[in-house]
């Protein structure tokens, strides 16, 4: 069983580590734009200083700010916790992120809320599924959301969809969208 335990994916690792402000969307997020510890490793040691390419690179990856990513080059620049984190990769088989092919997607880039009862998959199902297609899948409804996929029970955010003029389609429509049976 402990053997099982040292594979373990890159974003799992990523939110392991427990860095203050790095969540689990955030854990994906990194993950899915470096790709594999290696890469992810050297880029937030590289922007470190908090300035050159390694520091924009991580500042322009969607839903990381100044916050973040100060707490993650402090995570890494500090001799006691980075001597930690070594010693604990030392130990895992860390899984590379698996970078899906979106260019063909029609919610690629998107941000997507659902609201009400899904009644075909899981509201975990349908946002695995939406991120799978390069979605970026929020839990509230604001200016920057670009489709509401509205179940029985929909209530408040779908009203503010309305207000704001946000696209809203029911999950039969989300199917079609995606390409669901």
């Amino acid at each position: 069983a402990i053997e099982e335990r040292r594979h373990i994916p890159l974003g799992r690792l990523i939110l392991a580590l427990g860095i203050r402000h790095v969540g689990e969307a955030a854990s994906r997020l990194l993950a899915s734009h470096y790709g594999n510890w290696a890469t992810f490793e050297h880029a937030v040691s590289n922007a470190a200083d908090q300035s050159g390419a390694a520091w924009e690179d991580l500042l322009n990856i969607d839903g990381v700010g100044k916050v973040m990513a100060t707490s993650l080059v402090t995570a890494f620049s500090q001799a006691g916790e980075r001597a930690s984190i070594d010693r604990l990769v030392a130990h895992l088989d860390i899984e590379d992120a698996v970078r899906p092919d979106t260019a063909a997607s029609p919610v690629a880039g998107k941000t997507v809320v659902f609201t009400g009862t899904l009644e075909k998959m899981t509201r975990a199902e349908a946002k695995a599924r939406a991120e799978a297609l390069g979605a970026k899948v929020s839990g509230s409804v604001s200016a920057r959301t670009d489709l509401v996929v509205a179940g029985p029970g929909a209530g408040s955010k779908a009203k503010k969809a309305a207000e704001l003029g946000i696209e809203t389609i029911d999950e039969d429509g989300w199917l079609a969208l995606i390409g669901e049976p």
